[in-house]
C-alpha cells in the first residue's frame, strides 16, 4: 500500500502543478471577461471625458489616492471619479486621441484569452501599437497648427497627449515644422506600405494608369515616328537573324496569325511553381492559404490568377512574358525557410479533450485476498489429486481475470497439467478457465481464472496513459488492458492489417469503436482518412457527422458511410486505384514507403506541379465482412486481398470484422495477409482455430474479453468500454470545428462497360467545359493533368471534364498512359461545335 500511496500522491502533485492559471478554461473565461468589461468601461470613460473633462481637471489633479479615499469628492463624469482620472491619464498624460486604439487592443486581447480565434493576432497587436504612437504625434502636430492659425491657446484637451506633445517639441527644435511634417508623412507612407500591403500595390497600379494616360495624349507625330522606326527595325532583324524568332517561339510559345503570342502552358506552370526543376525546395499551394482555405495573397495581389489567364485578345499580349516572370521573383523572395505543414488548412483544429469520455473505475482491483487464497488452494488441491506437485505459485491480478503462474516440480510433464483444464474449472466452479502451457519466455505454466467481480476498463483511462500519449508516429491505437493491468497499445502501420472476429454481443462493435476513438484522439484530419463500410447501416452511422474532417468516399456520393454492396465493391476498387497512384508517386520520389515520401514532401523536395501531394493514412474499416462475402463474393474478396498484399507501403490499412469466423469467409488468402488478429468470445474451438490458428477464444468470458494474436504471440486483453453517448460527444466536438469543403475524394472507378465517353450526359456540363475545350484545342494536348494544373482543380473533376470532352467529340478515346488525341484542329471549328451543343 505504501507504493500505491506514493504513486497516488505524486500523481496528485503532478495534476496540481499542471493547473496553471491560463490552462484552466474557467480561469481564462473569468479573466478574459474582466478584461473585456474593463476595456468597455475605459472606452465609455474616454467618451465622457470630452463632455466633463474640463470641469474635472481640479479633481484629477489631486491624485489617485486622494480620489479613492476621499468620499466627499464628486465628479461630473458619468464614469465616476476613477473614470475621470483614468480618461485624463490616457488622453492628456499618455497618447491623446490615439488612446482609443488602446481600447481596441484590450478588447481583442480579452477575446483571445477567452478562447476566440483572432487571425494574425501578433500582427494586429504590433500594428496597433505603431499606429497609436504615430497618431499621437500626428494629432498633436496638426492641433498646434490649428491653434496657431485661429490664434487661440491650448485648452484642457491635449489631442496628442503628453507623448505627442514632447515628441513634437523635440522634432520641431531639431528639424523645424517643415522637417517634422516630412517625418510624419514618411512614417505614414511606411505604415501604409508595410502594414497595409494592398495599399502599396494599389498605389503602383495608380501610377501605372497615370503613365498610361500620359502615353495616350502624346502627339500623333511621335507615335507615327515610333511605328515607322519599329517596322524598319523588324525588317532589318528579320533579314539578319531568321532563327531567333523560332527560338523565342519555342521558349515562350508560338505566335498566331495576328502576331500575338500563345504562352506554353508548361513554361507558365514552371514559373508558377516558383522554382527551377533542379531546386530542392518548392512552394506549395497550401502555403498561400490561411486557416479558412482562402488564398493569403488573393486580398493583396492578383498575380497568380493573372498568370493562369492566357487570353490573347489584347494588343499587349506580348507583355505577358513580363507579367509571368514577376510572381517567380516574388515567390523566390518569400520562399518559406521552414518545412511544409500539412495541418495548415485546418490550423485551428483542436484535438478532442479527455473530458468528453467518462471515467468509470477508480483503478483499484476488486479481487480480495480471500478470493486469491481460495483459488490458490483449489488449484493446488486439484493438481495434488492427480499427483502433480508444484514448487511455486504466483498470482497477477487483471481487470477481468487473474493469472496464476505455477512452477511444476521436476519430472512433471506439461501435458499432464494441460489435460486437467476441465477438472480445474470444476474445482473452481468457474467458466472461462484457460491454461497456457508454457508461458512464452517465463518457463512457467499459466492458469487464467475469471474474477468474481470484473472491472470495466474505461476508454478515458487508457487514452490518458503516458505510453499512449508518447506515441506520435504511425497510427497509434490503444484498445484495453492486459492481465498485468498494462495498457495494450500498438501501431497499426506495423500490423499492418487487422482481422476482428467474435460472436454476437461479445464486444466486437465496442472494439471497433475503441480503435476509431484512439485514432480520432491522436491524428489530425490532414493525416488520417477513414473509409467506413457498414452493411448493417447502424453501427458506424454515428461517425457520419465528421465526414468533412476524417472520412473518405467516392466523388458525388451523398453518404460517406458505405452501406450498399455495389458501392462497397466500387470503393474497394477505387482504393486499389489510389494504391497504384501512390506507388507511382513513391517511384517518382525514389522512396519505398509513405513515411519517407511524406518526409520529402514536408521538406519541400517534391514538386506539386508534377502531381506530388501530402499522402494521409487511409484506414478502411469493414464491419460484417461475412455478409459482404455472402452477397458479393469474389468481387469483394479480390480487391481486399490486393490491398492487404500491397497497400502497406503506401499508407492504406484494413480492419475487417465478422461475427461468423467460417473458413468460407476467412479464407486462407485473407488469413495469410492479416497476421494481426483479434478474437472475442466464440462458440466453438473450431471457430477459434479459424481465427487464431489455436484454441482459446472459445474459453473467453465475453463482455470485451479478447485474445490478440500478433505474429503468433497471443495476449489476453480486456477491451476498453466506450459507450454511444461518449462517441456522440466526441464526433459532435470534431464536427463543430472548421472542416474541409468536402470529404476526401477517392479516385473514380468505373466497372466494366461503364465510363465510356458516349454515356456521359452533356446536358450537365461542367462550368469549365468550354474553357477546357479551348485549352485542349489551343495546346493540341488532351491531358487530365494539364486541365488540373491550368484551372487549379482536383483530379476527379478534371477527369470528368475529359470524359465530357470525349463525349462531345473534341478528343479521342482513352489510350492508356498516352495523352488523348485532339480531334478539333482549330478554334473556329471548336466554336461551331460548342454552339451546336448549346
Amino acid at each position: 500500500m505504501g507504493k500505491k500511496d506514493t504513486e497516488l500522491t505524486s500523481k496528485k502533485r503532478k495534476t496540481a502543478s499542471e493547473r496553471t492559471p491560463f490552462i484552466d478554461q474557467r480561469t481564462r473565461a473569468i479573466f478574459g471577461l474582466a478584461l473585456l468589461l474593463l476595456s468597455i468601461y475605459t472606452l465609455f470613460a474616454m467618451v465622457c471625458f470630452f463632455f466633463s473633462g474640463g470641469i474635472d481637471q481640479s479633481l484629477v489633479d489631486k491624485g489617485l489616492r486622494t480620489i479613492v479615499t476621499n468620499i466627499s469628492l464628486q465628479s461630473d463624469s458619468p464614469a465616476g471619479k476613477f473614470g475621470a482620472w483614468l480618461s485624463d491619464l490616457l488622453i492628456n498624460r499618455w497618447f491623446g486621441l490615439a488612446s482609443f486604439i488602446l481600447c481596441y487592443l484590450l478588447i481583442i486581447l480579452s477575446l483571445r484569452i477567452i478562447g476566440k480565434d483572432i487571425t494574425r493576432f501578433a500582427r494586429k497587436i504590433f500594428l496597433s501599437l505603431v499606429l497609436m504612437l504615430w497618431f499621437s504625434v500626428c494629432a498633436d502636430y496638426f492641433s498646434e497648427l490649428i491653434y496657431a492659425a485661429i490664434g487661440t491657446q491650448r485648452i484642457y484637451l491635449y489631442l496628442g497627449g503628453a507623448h505627442g506633445y514632447f515628441v513634437n517639441l523635440w522634432l520641431s527644435s531639431l528639424v523645424g515644422q517643415v522637417g517634422t511634417f516630412f517625418i510624419i508623412l514618411l512614417s505614414a507612407t511606411a505604415i501604409l506600405f508595410f502594414g497595409f500591403e494592398p495599399t502599396f500595390y494599389k498605389c503602383v497600379e495608380l501610377v501605372k494608369k497615370m503613365f498610361a494616360k500620359t502615353e495616350e495624349v502624346l502627339p500623333d507625330v511621335i507615335s507615327e515616328k515610333d511605328e515607322s522606326n519599329e517596322n524598319e527595325s523588324d525588317a532589318t532583324m528579320g533579314k539578319r537573324d531568321g532563327s531567333s524568332e523560332n527560338e523565342g517561339d519555342t521558349a515562350m510559345g508560338k505566335k498566331d496569325d495576328d502576331g500575338y503570342r500563345e504562352v506554353d502552358e508548361n513554361v507558365v506552370g514552371d514559373i508558377y511553381a516558383g522554382v527551377d526543376e533542379n531546386d530542392e525546395h518548392f512552394i506549395y499551394e497550401s502555403d498561400r492559404r490561411n486557416a479558412n482555405g482562402v488564398s493569403v495573397e488573393s486580398d493583396e495581389r492578383d498575380e497568380p490568377e493573372e498568370l493562369m489567364s492566357f487570353s490573347t485578345g489584347q494588343t499587349n499580349d506580348i507583355q505577358l512574358v513580363v507579367t509571368a516572370s514577376r510572381p517567380a521573383e516574388t515567390v523566390s523572395q518569400n520562399k518559406p525557410i521552414g518545412n511544409y505543414d500539412p495541418t495548415l488548412d485546418l490550423s485551428n483544429y483542436k484535438y478532442p479533450p479527455l473530458d468528453l469520455l467518462e471515467e468509470r473505475v477508480s483503478g483499484k482491483s476488486k479481487v480480495t485476498d480471500e478470493e486469491l487464497e481460495a483459488n490458490k488452494n483449489r488449484i493446488v488441491g486439484s493438481l495434488k489429486n492427480f499427483k502433480i506437485d508444484i514448487t511455486k505459485i504466483k498470482a497477477t491480478i487483471g481487470p477481468t481475470v487473474t493469472l496464476y503462474e505455477i512452477v511444476p516440480a521436476p519430472g512433471v510433464k506439461i501435458s499432464q497439467i494441460k489435460n486437467l483444464e476441465d477438472d480445474i474449472a470444476l474445482s473452481l466452479s468457474a467458466l472461462g478457465i484457460r491454461i497456457i502451457a508454457p508461458i512464452p519466455g517465463k518457463g512457467t505454466i499459466g492458469i487464467e481464472v475469471p474474477n468474481q467481480h470484473p472491472e470495466t476498463v474505461s476508454m478515458r483511462s487508457i487514452l490518458s496513459e503516458k505510453k499512449f500519449q508518447e506515441m506520435n508516429e504511425g497510427l497509434p491505437i490503444t484498445i484495453g488492458r492486459t492481465i498485468s493491468n498494462e495498457t495494450y497499445t500498438f501501431d497499426l502501420t506495423k500490423m499492418p492489417h487487422l482481422l476482428v472476429a467474435g460472436a454476437t454481443g461479445q464486444g466486437k462493435s465496442v472494439g471497433l469503436n475503441a480503435i476509431i476513438t484512439s485514432l480520432l484522439y491522436k491524428k489530425h484530419p490532414s493525416q488520417l482518412k477513414l473509409v467506413l463500410v457498414d452493411p448493417k447501416k447502424v453501427e458506424l452511422s454515428i461517425y457520419a457527422i465528421i465526414e468533412k474532417h476524417f472520412l473518405a468516399k467516392l466523388p458525388d456520393e451523398e453518404e460517406a458511410i458505405i452501406t450498399e454492396n455495389e458501392k462497397v465493391v466500387n470503393t474497394l476498387n477505387s482504393l486499389c486505384i489510389e494504391m497504384d497512384t501512390r506507388y507511382d508517386l513513391l517511384k517518382q520520389a525514389g522512396v519505398n514507403k509513405i513515411k519517407d515520401y511524406n518526409d520529402k514532401f514536408i521538406k519541400r523536395q517534391l514538386n506539386p506541379e508534377k502531381g506530388h501531394r501530402y499522402l494521409p493514412f487511409i484506414v478502411v474499416i469493414v464491419d460484417e465482412f461475412s455478409d459482404l462475402i455472402m452477397t458479393a463474393g469474389k468481387e469483394v474478396e479480390k480487391p481486399i486481398i490486393r490491398i492487404a498484399q500491397l497497400a502497406r507501403a503506401v499508407g492504406i490499412h484494413m480492419i475487417i470484422a465478422t461475427q461468423r469466423p467460417d473458413v468460407k469467409v476467412i479464407t486462407g488468402l485473407i488469413k495469410a495477409n492479416f497476421p494481426a488478429r483479434i478474437a472475442f468470445k466464440v462458440s466453438s474451438m473450431m471457430d477459434s482455430r479459424t481465427i487464431l490458428d489455436a484454441s482459446g477464444a472459445n474459453q473467453l468470458i465475453g463482455r470485451g474479453d479478447m485474445l490478440i494474436s500478433v505474429n503468433s504471440e497471443m495476449t489476453r486483453v480486456q477491451c476498453a468500454f466506450v459507450d454511444t453517448p461518449e462517441i456522440e460527444k466526441l464526433t459532435k466536438y470534431i464536427a463543430s470545428q472548421q472542416g474541409y469543403a468536402t470529404a476526401f475524394d477517392l479516385p473514380e472507378y468505373h466497372a466494366d462497360g461503364e465510363g465510356d465517353g458516349n454515356e456521359v450526359d452533356l446536358g450537365a456540363k461542367d462550368p469549365l467545359f468550354e474553357d477546357a475545350a479551348r485549352l485542349v484545342v489551343n495546346s493540341q494536348q488532351g491531358s487530365t493533368s494539364a486541365i488540373q494544373r491550368r484551372f487549379s482543380i482536383g483530379y476527379n473533376r478534371a477527369g470528368r471534364i475529359i470524359d465530357q470532352l470525349a463525349a462531345a467529340g473534341i478528343i479521342g478515346p482513352f489510350e492508356g498512359s498516352k495523352a488523348r488525341q485532339v480531334l478539333i484542329m482549330d478554334e473556329n471549328s471548336l466554336e461551331g461545335l460548342l454552339r451546336s451543343l448549346e
